[in-house]
């Protein structure tokens, strides 16, 4: 198999559908695959309105494991604008206890303080406790106990105190 032949290949497989192809011939194996495209995955939110002068700049910094992202709700009801929404940081299944035989780690109405242990969420078989980050009250728990979440995905609504 001469180079022309292996380009013409790479063409042929670029144009099809297939992933991968393997030809051996005697002493030569030529093995072409399709670059694989990310899936991405696209979530539609209500859009946020935009504040005319922020009281703070924005922080690019990602956080940390053991920490959450908090964002101000401005998607809720009118009710729940002083809202604080309280982000997974990470991939994995979500736990509201510590181990099946105990009680849930907050409920709605439990008071919190920054530092208090909201939930446990496992990725790769390690188990990441997610401590909060803000004082105040739990209003709503958005994520049933032992489902997969996403990053950034709403797991608590918490009226700050």
């Amino acid at each position: 198999m001469d180079f022309k032949q292996i380009q013409e290949l790479i063409k042929m497989v670029n144009k099809s559908n297939i992933g991968e192809v393997t030809i051996e011939l005697k002493d030569v194996k030529v093995t072409v695959k399709q670059k694989e495209e990310p899936v991405q995955q696209v979530v539609a939110t209500a859009p946020v309105p935009m504040m005319a002068a922020p009281s703070a700049p924005p922080v690019a910094a990602a956080p940390a494991p053991s920490t959450l992202s908090l964002e101000k709700s401005k998607s809720a009801p009118a009710a729940s604008d002083n809202l604080v929404t309280i982000k997974s940081p990470m991939i994995g299944t979500f736990y509201r206890k510590s181990s099946p035989d105990k009680p849930n780690l907050v409920d709605v109405g439990s008071d919190i303080a920054p530092g208090t242990v909201l939930c446990i969420i496992e990725a790769m078989k390690l188990f990441n406790e997610i401590e909060s980050e803000v004082k105040g009250r739990i209003v709503k728990v958005l994520v049933d106990d032992a489902s997969p979440v996403e990053y950034d995905q709403p797991l608590f609504l918490v009226e700050p105190a």
